[in-house]
Order: structure tokens, then sequence, then C-alpha cells
């Protein structure tokens, strides 16, 4: 069974993907502005033509591209959806959406990250950090997971480790008040390092669950932004073994083909083990999920879909597809 047929057995209820109504409910909202320009625009694209032709997939190329699913991995796409139109002998546009739905979840299937959620440590604290620039909503998908992670029944300390940006500590402590978990913290301009190990010896000692720690965004001097993060790294390796288990890059879904910019410099000066897309509710370029995934190869592991302390969600690629092509059906 192709994932086109899947994806009709999850809207017709057949196939229980989402774990509640409100859940669903929060995808349909979060990918209404990306869904509602794919679909319309494939729509009138199937109408428009009767039989599929070579003028029929330079605009559904176009169309692909401007959901910003990037040019590189629209061109691979098209590559592959031509051989296969072919082989299958299909000249209708109505059967051929199918093949586009089945196409494009292929692009992302990948056993290694297809359900890649955070590789929690068993002998002690989880250590996660959280890189990006500065106006990516860092700070807020920290507080999120955070919550997310007591809500489970973790207990969960926060790391104000961005100790160059004015106000950043503040922001970080008034969300670990909001939400009930411990915030470490030093002066402003005090070496991130001192600050990350001060946090876990107390995690250890008081055996925390989770520790999410916030890192300054200086991507315009990458030199030092990344000694700074090697000295981070070898600091809590130091403390705690195989940490951190996690680095997450947060990026804007907004910002586009910026953001796949961003991923690749960060790739560059630290490993990164996953991405969190925040804002997808707020473009109609939700295709970056599928940009990112072929151009950088980093899983997305966690979507922002509002900016409700709830809404931030573990990315899973059956709703993802659902939540762009429902209304295909």
């Amino acid at each position: 069974m192709g994932f086109f047929d899947k994806l009709k057995k999850i809207v017709n209820k057949d196939k229980e993907v989402f774990k509640n109504t409100s859940e669903k409910e929060l995808y349909d909202k979060g990918f209404e502005k990306t869904r509602k320009e794919l679909s319309d625009k494939l729509n009138k694209l199937n109408k428009k033509y009767q039989k599929v032709n070579s003028e029929y997939f330079e605009e559904l190329e176009e169309i692909l591209i401007m959901a910003d699913i990037g040019v590189n991995t629209v061109m691979n796409f098209m590559e592959r959806l031509v051989d296969r139109a072919k082989k299958e002998k299909i000249t209708e546009p109505e059967m051929l959406k199918e093949l586009i739905v089945d196409e494009l979840f292929i692009i992302y299937v990948n056993d290694e990250i297809l359900v890649d959620k955070i590789k929690y440590n068993e002998n002690g604290p989880t250590v996660i950090l959280f890189v990006g620039v500065n106006g990516v909503g860092k700070t807020t998908t920290i507080a999120k997971l955070a919550k997310r992670e007591k809500d489970l029944g973790k207990k969960v300390m926060l790391v104000a480790g961005d100790t160059f940006r004015a106000g950043a500590i503040e922001q970080l402590t008034s969300w670990g008040d909001k939400i009930g978990v411990k915030t470490v913290s030093s002066n402003e301009n005090a070496d991130p390092s001192s600050v990350m190990y001060k946090a876990l010896e107390e995690a250890k000692k008081d055996n925390y669950d989770i520790v999410l720690i916030d890192t300054a965004g200086r991507l315009q001097n990458k030199v030092n932004l990344m000694n700074e993060l090697d000295k981070i790294n070898r600091v809590i390796g130091k403390l705690i073994d195989n940490a951190p288990h996690e680095t997450l890059l947060v990026i804007d879904a907004t910002t586009g083909q910026n953001g796949i910019s961003q991923a690749k410099q960060f790739k560059e000066i630290t490993n990164i083990t996953g991405i969190v897309l925040t804002k997808l509710d707020g473009t109609a370029k939700g295709g970056i999920v599928l940009a990112i995934k072929e151009e950088v190869n980093i899983p997305v592991k966690f979507i922002g879909l509002g900016e409700g302390m709830n809404d931030l969600q573990v990315f899973d690629i059956e709703k993802y597809i659902y939540g762009l092509f429902s209304e295909l059906l």
C-alpha cells in the first residue's frame, strides 16, 4: 500500500495516527497556511490539464519550489516522479497526485531518522544543548520542552548559558518560575562553561532527569562560537558520560531557505543531532521540513505549531504529510 492510500485511511479515521481530536486540530491549524497554498495550487493544476505533459511537470515544479521544499530537493523529486509516471503509464493528473504524495513521503523515509526521538541517558541526567541564532524562539522552545518533560514526570533543570545577550538570563529564569522548574544562572557576561559546570554538579547530586542548556547564538563570528561550543562540550563531557546527549538546533520556519543556511553553518561548527523547527503555523512554506532532510540530513525532532506551551510536537512524518495534503483527497 502506497502512502497515499495510508493518507486516505488517516483522513477517513480508519487508521488512528493522532492521540486525540485536539492533536489533530493542532496539525490542521498549524499547517493551514501551507496546506491551503499547496492544495489550492495542485487542485487548480489538475483541473487545468486533462493529460500529464511537460508543461504540467514544469508548473508542478514551480509550485513545490514556492512551498520552500528547496530547489535541489524538487529537482531530484521531479526526476523520480517523471520516471515513475512513465513506468506506471500514468497520464491523468488525478492519478498522478497519488505518486506526488508517495514520493514526497519517500524523501523523508529513512530507518535511522523516521522515528528519531530524544536519546535519553539511562545512567544519570540527560543533557540537551540548544543552539541557534537570536530571534528564532530558542528560549521559548526550551521552556516548552521543559514543560513537556515535567508533565511526563521528569525532574527538569534549565541552565542559562547565553550569558552575553541582554535579558537572556532573566527570560529563561522567568520561564522556569512559570513552569515550576529550577533555573541555574550566573551574572551577565560570565563564562558559560562555568555556569554549566555548576549546574551539572548540582544535577548529578540532586538526581535531575533532564538538563536543558541555553547557549549563545552569535553565528556572525563562527570561530569564536565554535571555540565556545568546543569548550562547553568538553566541560559537559567530563562531568557526565556521553553528554551532551542531544544538541538541538532551533530554526524559525518563517525564514525559509535562510534557516537551511543556518543549519549548514551550525553543522560545520558542532555536532547537531536534531532540529527544532519553530513557527510552522506562521508560514505557507512548510515544505522546508523536506528541504532540511534532503540538504542537511539532520532529523527534525520537534516542530512548533503555535504559541501555546503545548504546541511543541514531536515530529512525525505521517502527521506532517497529513498536515500538508489532507485537502487533496
